[in-house]
């Protein structure tokens, strides 16, 4: 418990240091608040506009965590495919690592044509297709980590390969399950307001931080920045509880 606390009240302590010293150094500097705001000009703009905020973090995690879900889904589903058919595995591979290298700004533009201009549908598909592909490396790795002993012991029981997924190749494969949905997690967060910026409706953050920007209310746009940052926050800190009450035997492998 004591090194838990610890290992919690390092990142803490540098956040708040990190924090007064912005404070001091804009302050010292004597910084003009369109180049550099103060954190105590985004706090109070962050609390005066506390319920734009929620609104704008409230959009935009729907459309992360609808995408963040259906990516799992879909890439474990495709991952478990591929173990089975080695062809397929030859096609998504490659195909993964092609859709990886187009910016994401391609995408969504391709997306937003396809859908009405007010549907949230082109950014939760962008969300699910980023999230897919992080899952699908990963959990398809995982699914060939599975322990020789293991293998050589349910084929002298000889199980089909539907229950040598079920009781060994999954199970194994859940770590790496979880690494990456905690690297999805915030990832989804960042391509969710990423999407929002290159059109749909005008309500999530991705269009809030630069219409409050070119607007000159640049504290109110930090503070929609610090919005997403908490927002992704929150995702990963929603992974790591996820990770810790879903896969009991490894949370006990790394405390021995």
């Amino acid at each position: 418990m004591q090194r838990k606390v610890a290992n919690a009240a390092v990142p803490v302590a540098f956040g708040v240091g990190f924090v007064l010293l912005w404070e001091f150094f804009v302050r010292w500097r004597e910084i003009k608040q369109f180049i550099l705001p103060r954190p105590s000009l985004i706090w109070k703009e962050a609390v005066h506009n506390a319920g734009f905020l929620r609104s704008a973090a409230t959009v935009s995690g729907t459309n992360a965590l609808v995408g963040l879900v259906c990516g799992i889904i879909i890439g474990c589903a495709v991952a478990m495919i591929a173990n089975r058919f080695k062809i397929l595995a030859e096609l998504v591979t490659p195909l993964s690592a092609a859709i990886s290298a187009i910016p994401i700004v391609v995408i969504v533009s391709i997306l937003n044509n396809m859908f009405r201009i007010g549907s949230e549908v082109p950014r939760r598909l962008m969300v699910t297709i980023v999230v897919f592909f992080v899952v699908f490396v990963n959990v398809a790795r995982g699914l060939r980590q599975s322990n020789a002993t293991q293998m050589e012991l349910m084929r002298s029981y000889a199980a089909s390969p539907s229950q040598v997924m079920k009781k060994v190749r999954f199970p194994n494969a859940m770590p790496f399950l979880f690494t990456a949905i905690k690297i999805a997690a915030p990832l989804a967060v960042t391509t969710a307001f990423v999407s929002e910026y290159f059109g749909g409706t005008q309500d999530g953050l991705g269009q809030k931080i630069p219409a409050a920007m070119a607007n000159s209310k640049d504290p109110l746009g930090w503070a929609y920045v610090g919005a997403a940052c908490v927002l992704g926050l929150g995702f990963f800190i929603a992974a790591n509880v996820l990770e810790y009450v879903a896969v009991p035997w490894q949370r006990a492998r790394n405390s021995g």
